[in-house]
């Protein structure tokens, strides 16, 4: 760096990047991928999204990973963000339910219930 003029450019940039990362415009699907998500299936679960996505041309949905998301005994858990909608958090998912989700929710706009955490909730009465 030689000048503050270069340094703001740098912080322009970083900036522009960060707001990519954090737009809200999208669908954001966030699998939990903490040791508790991993332990129980999070990476398959995680790759079963990427490819279900790809294969459909869904460029406007973006997939994310986080940490442990803090209901370790329902991962792996996947939360879905649609744009001025409430968060989806669905629970012990499989590669096999994530087509569905895609499908039903994600593509059609229509919660899956019986893989959300309420459902589950509801069982355990």
């Amino acid at each position: 760096m030689k000048s503050l003029e270069e340094l703001e450019e740098i912080r322009k940039k970083t900036l522009e990047s960060v707001n990519i990362r954090t737009d809200r415009k999208n669908t954001r699907v966030v699998v939990g991928m903490g040791t508790c998500g991993i332990a129980a299936g999070a990476r398959p679960v995680l790759l079963a999204f990427l490819e279900e996505i790809n294969k459909r041309n869904l460029n406007d949905v973006i997939v994310t990973q986080t940490g442990c998301i803090g209901v370790c005994r329902l991962e792996p858990i996947v939360e879905v963000y649609t744009p001025g909608e409430e968060k989806v958090t669905y629970v012990k998912m499989t590669p096999e339910k994530v087509r569905k989700i895609v499908s039903d929710h994600i593509v059609n706009g229509q919660v899956v219930k019986e893989y959300t955490i309420g459902a589950y909730e509801e069982q355990d009465k």
